[in-house]
């Protein structure tokens, strides 16, 4: 099964930075929304889709062993901003659920179709719940309440700022995210830097 790794957070907190330290033939990189890397650098293996179909043949012939799909979220938003103004065949809560069944259909298709030693990163932005808890940012209520994305995967990152120039991921949650990793595997707040996080998984795991 490949695994799936969630990266959340506010905007302008890091998730996109991540990458920067990866070689420009070491990923495959979906841009879902077509948004250009804060960094000056192109990857060799980028797609500019937010089609869940195109992205799925994408990462079965993917010529790597890790991807990104940058932003998970955005790839709901473009289904649901494309056709929320049409006529439903039926109701409106049908298109939430295409879009919920999108979301859950790629994840076990990560899990259920790609090798073992494959690892998704799937990005996403954080929303501030009624209760005052940090959640992942998704569209209906349906992947909320019924899925729960984020019990899916066993790492849930979540990217953080201090000031204007430190970085980091909390790989642990303080009592109000998701944050999430296995025992042993990271400390409680590491560098901003996918491709490290990427070799401790793999070392951990022996992927």
């Amino acid at each position: 099964m490949g695994e799936c790794v969630i990266i959340y957070g506010k905007s302008g907190t890091g998730k996109s930075r991540s990458l920067k330290e990866f070689g420009e033939d070491e990923i495959l990189f979906v841009n879902t929304v077509n948004k250009r890397l804060p960094f000056q650098k192109k990857f060799k293996y980028e797609y500019k889709t937010a089609n869940v179909e195109k992205v799925k043949n994408a990462l079965k012939k993917m010529p790597t062993k890790t991807a990104v799909i940058d932003d998970f979220g955005y790839q709901q938003t473009a289904r649901f901003m494309a056709e929320h103004t049409k006529k439903q065949g039926g109701s409106q809560f049908d298109l939430y659920n295409n879009i919920a069944d999108d979301a859950y259909g790629l994840i076990m298709f990560i899990k259920e179709e790609l090798p073992d030693d494959v690892i998704v990163y799937l990005i996403m932005h954080e929303e501030t719940s009624d209760y005052g808890d940090t959640k992942l940012k998704t569209i209906g209520k349906l992947l909320d309440q019924k899925v729960c994305v984020e019990g899916m995967v066993t790492i849930c990152l979540r990217a953080m700022k201090e000031g204007t120039t430190k970085y980091f991921f909390r790989t642990q949650s303080d009592g109000a995210d998701i944050s999430k990793s296995p025992e042993g595997l990271f400390e409680l707040q590491i560098d901003n830097d996918l491709k490290m996080v990427t070799n401790k998984i793999r070392e951990y795991w022996g992927l």
